[in-house]
């Protein structure tokens, strides 16, 4: 037999396994072949999503600023009013998204039943109705494609079921990867990318060393949807982190009261900015207002479509506009929640959350195919044909400068 280099530019091979180490590697390979075609679908959709906010601010940045801006705001409730009766047939808006800035306009979210989700832009000063748009309505059915596949209950139960064997490839991967020795080779193997190889070592590189990378995001991305995705698990973080996941503490909220005046929300949110100067926006929950003696909002410096960058829940008695004191189980839930959220679209510490978001996802798309072709090439490797007779004998004899075995 002729001994050879190892090729630079091949995969590294591993030595012989344990039976842990096999189980370990069939593990890590079958349920990730099986799951393959559920688990890119997840991540590409997730992935898609992280920059949703800043697509339809896009689309929509010829309504965002109002032409002229007045001393004194129309109340919410007028707007509200303005909004049914341009859209009768919609219920009230879930909740309405109102700015520092007083040039920005208003957006309410709603539904429609032929259109699907939409966003209206309202001039706050005039009640003016600017835009009803429907970019959000694709990002609703990205979402629901990411969280159930359209299949409500059973698509679910498969991206859940999916989801978790993602999180257990993820730790599976990580004991794989880890070398038996810390030497300068394994170091370049387990660290580096070599650009330059053939498509079989590039391809490996890329499962191998950008696996470990973006192993915390991608973990972080899993585990959050999994918390997001069972109410039990979601019920237990809240708790575990000192939040009351229960709403018993609502029933003491005032009660509505129709022959009241309630008090300009304006005033309200202006005055909960002045208290808060880092926060930009405001996200109030409207689809109460019919029924609900208190205002509900948020303040934060960017509100998205599932989460806040950054969470300052607010409550006030409607009719006398008085901050009501809220229990702090209560406040640390809706921040705990908030929290998960934030982590899994991305809407922490800004552009940079977004970014790490939207580049661990790209990575966690690609895993699945890398290491299919991993698997795929590694089952179609042809074998080299030995030579017979004489000059098998003389091959076998070995040179100084043939010192590595391939």
């Amino acid at each position: 037999m002729r001994i050879r280099r190892k090729p630079n530019d091949a995969p590294p091979k591993k030595g012989s396994k344990s039976a842990f180490g096999k189980f370990i590697a069939w593990i890590h390979l079958w349920p990730s072949l099986i799951s393959a075609i559920i688990l890119i679908v997840v991540c590409l959709t997730g992935t898609i999503i992280v920059y949703c906010d800043e697509i339809i601010n896009f689309a929509n940045r010829d309504v965002l600023y109002v032409q002229h801006v007045k001393k004194e705001k129309l109340p919410v409730e007028t707007l509200i009013a303005g909004f049914r009766k341009e859209y009768p047939e919609r219920r009230n808006p879930g909740y309405m998204v109102t700015y520092r800035d007083p040039a920005r306009t208003v957006k309410f979210n709603s539904f429609d039943k032929k259109k699907g989700l939409r966003l209206v832009y309202m001039d706050p000063y005039t009640g003016r109705i600017l835009k009803d748009d429907g970019t959000i309505y694709f990002f609703y059915i990205t979402a629901h494609l990411h969280n159930s596949l359209l299949w409500h209950g059973t698509g679910e139960w498969i991206i859940d079921i999916a989801t978790i064997i993602f999180l257990v490839e993820l730790i599976t991967g990580l004991i794989l990867w880890w070398p038996a020795k810390w030497t300068k080779t394994t170091r370049e193997q387990s660290f580096r990318i070599k650009w330059k190889a053939r498509f079989r070592r590039l391809n490996y590189d890329l499962h191998n060393v950008l696996g470990f990378y973006s192993l915390t995001v991608v973990a972080i991305l899993t585990i959050t949807g999994l918390i997001i995705a069972f109410k039990p698990l979601a019920g237990f973080t809240v708790s575990s982190f000192g939040g009351d996941p229960s709403h018993a503490w609502e029933k003491k909220l005032p009660a509505f009261k129709r022959e009241k005046q309630p008090q300009d929300l304006y005033r309200i949110i202006d005055r909960a900015f002045a208290d808060q100067p880092w926060a930009q926006e405001a996200r109030v929950s409207t689809y109460t207002l019919d029924s609900a003696g208190y205002y509900m909002f948020s303040l934060t410096r960017m509100a998205g479509l599932k989460s806040q960058d950054g969470n300052f829940p607010v409550f006030a008695d409607r009719y006398t506009g008085a901050t009501l004191n809220i229990p702090e189980g209560a406040i640390l839930h809706e921040n705990i929640e908030n929290t998960y959220w934030s982590l899994h679209m991305g809407t922490w510490m800004g552009w940079f959350g977004k970014l790490v978001t939207f580049t661990g996802g790209l990575i966690a798309t690609s895993l699945p195919i890398t290491g299919f072709y991993i698997w795929w090439g590694r089952r179609n490797k042809k074998k080299r044909p030995q030579r017979l007779g004489k000059s098998n004998s003389a091959e076998r004899t070995i040179t100084p400068q043939n010192h590595a075995v391939n």
